[in-house]
């Protein structure tokens, strides 16, 4: 067998060749042997019997080794070097290998010199053991007796002299019983080690699954980027090429403009010289009765542009103008590949009857709500909006992202968001992140506002008639967006969320007839790369 003085020693050992083991496998009933040494047991027969337990197994247990615990044996191993020594038998000349030691002999003995400890009715009550070299540690050193008792108390091996001195009142138990409860403890922490390397197995092909969705998302990212960041280079070229060809229009008809005034004025020039010679003939002239006479037609006014009013037109605004379309242009593409990545967290949302006000009623779906105009007879209970028009979604989110949309198609007034679980759900309600909603809403058909605590009145180009709603709950971030329009309303940014929310919506009150449509949560339609 192997010897060593470390711990496990014992544990470590296959009780059939007495040596650590070697590639180890567990049978079913917890006991654990070297491979070659079981199949070497149960060679050439059908009954598959435990060499330690005795337990006979129906079938043959499929053997796989018990990687745990080699890997325990490779560390004590390597901790504790085991060396490989013969005991050899005290009875032979020839020091044969001895198979068993007899520590009230004191003694080791090979298989024929056992013989008498195997017969003799006396020497049967003697302990044996597997034959060691270093007998002192299995002697008490005290009274010379074999340690045959533990003491729990002192966590020593004792004899049976101690247990009536200095242990005489001490939890003692026999040294088998104390190493299969030891045996038992390493069974289970082995066990526990297994769960352990399980877990830690999972968690890696967790951790890969992971780093391979990142990967995979951070590559369609880039594609993403890449088509986006070409198309809006595309766009501005576009836009570049537009304003150059104006210019280059502009340019030529200015120049059109200014040729055609030249040729004018020159031509002018070339009249009024004409008549500048005339008017200096006649001014040499002495003959007074001539110049009277002639003066009328040379003197009469001269049908000439005026020069102050001749102008070419300098001023342009086409960089202004193609900047703002181009801006315009890049402001509704990049919104709408925001929204394209904000539906990828499309959730199915349905309204939570009993949140519901008593004047709402709700579609069978759970997809529409609108002001019934009576109150109906419901229960209310704790989670009911008892006086407003107001009601939650079923589905409530505490971490991660998610959007939903809803259709305000011809409606005059409405408020859409989120709302923490906690807010308050009788009486008057005010709504605000300080009361625990971040909404924004519609009133008179045309004056939208987002409640954020004080209110923010909203400039809509369009009316919406399609409302999407985006949370990042880590960000602290509630997003509202024109779907149809591909334009951004509002967005609640840094907020902190330490409960869960739920998606909050009011068709408000009919208004007799004026506001009778719905609200509806509609399924989200991604659009389409192109």
């Amino acid at each position: 067998m192997a010897s060593s003085s470390g711990p496990l020693n014992d544990e470590l050992q296959c009780s059939v060749c007495l040596d650590v083991f070697s590639d180890p496998v567990t049978t079913p009933c917890g006991h654990n042997f070297c491979l070659t040494c079981l199949k070497e047991c149960w060679k050439d027969t059908d009954t598959c019997i435990c060499p330690l337990c005795k337990e006979n197994f129906m079938k043959r247990p499929d053997l796989r080794i018990n990687t745990t615990l080699r890997e325990v044996v490779q560390l004590f191993k390597e901790k504790f070097p085991l060396r490989k020594s013969e005991v050899s038998c005290d009875m032979c000349t020839e020091k044969n290998k001895a198979i068993k030691t007899c520590l009230i002999c004191r003694s080791s003995y090979c298989k024929t010199h056992l013989q008498p400890h195997m017969r003799v009715k006396r020497l049967k009550k003697h302990t044996l053991i597997s034959p060691v070299e270093n007998l002192d540690d299995y002697i008490c050193q005290k009274h010379e007796r074999p340690l045959e008792l533990f003491c729990r108390d002192d966590q020593i091996c004792v004899c049976l002299s101690c247990i009536e001195g200095d242990h005489k009142t001490h939890n003692t138990v026999p040294i088998e019983e104390e190493s299969q409860e030891r045996k038992t403890q390493v069974v289970k922490t082995q066990e526990d080690v297994q769960l352990m390397i399980q877990d830690r197995i999972k968690k890696i092909q967790d951790i890969r699954n992971s780093a391979e969705m990142i990967k995979n998302n951070i590559d369609e990212e880039n594609s993403d980027t890449v088509e986006i960041f070409t198309d809006l280079i595309h766009s501005m070229e576009r836009c570049h090429s537009k304003l150059m060809k104006k210019m280059e229009e502009k340019q030529k008809t200015a120049e059109k403009q200014a040729e055609d005034l030249i040729k004018d004025l020159e031509k002018e020039i070339s009249e009024l010289k004409r008549r500048n010679i005339e008017l200096e003939q006649i001014s040499n002239n002495e003959n007074d009765l001539h110049l009277i006479k002639i003066y009328p037609s040379v003197c009469k006014p001269v049908n000439m542009k005026n020069c102050s009013e001749i102008s070419l037109d300098s001023a342009s605004v086409y960089t202004v103008t193609a900047l703002t379309q181009l801006k315009e242009t890049l402001d509704h593409k990049l919104v709408r590949t925001v929204l394209m990545r904000m539906q990828q967290f499309a959730v199915d949302v349905t309204l939570d009857p009993d949140t519901a006000s008593p004047k709402l009623i709700l579609s069978d779906d759970g997809k529409q709500m609108r002001h019934g105009g009576i109150e109906q007879d419901l229960p209310d209970n704790p989670e009911r909006f008892d006086t407003v028009s107001n009601v939650l979604g079923k589905e409530g989110f505490s971490s991660g992202r998610f959007y939903f949309e809803v259709q305000v198609k011809e409606k005059t007034a409405w408020d859409l968001g989120v709302a923490r679980e906690s807010v308050n759900r009788k009486g008057t309600i005010k709504l605000s992140p300080k009361q625990g909603f971040w909404t924004v809403w519609l009133r008179n058909g045309k004056d939208y506002t987002a409640n954020a605590g004080p209110a923010v009145s909203l400039s809509l180009k369009v009316k919406p008639q399609k409302i999407g709603v985006f949370v990042d709950y880590e960000e602290g971030l509630v997003s509202f967006y024109d779907v149809d329009s591909s334009s951004h309303i509002y967005s609640y940014t840094d907020q902190s969320f330490t409960e869960t929310l739920y998606p909050f919506f009011s068709p408000c009150n009919n208004d007799n007839g004026k506001n009778s449509n719905p609200l509806i949560i509609l399924p989200v339609r991604k659009w389409m790369k192109k």
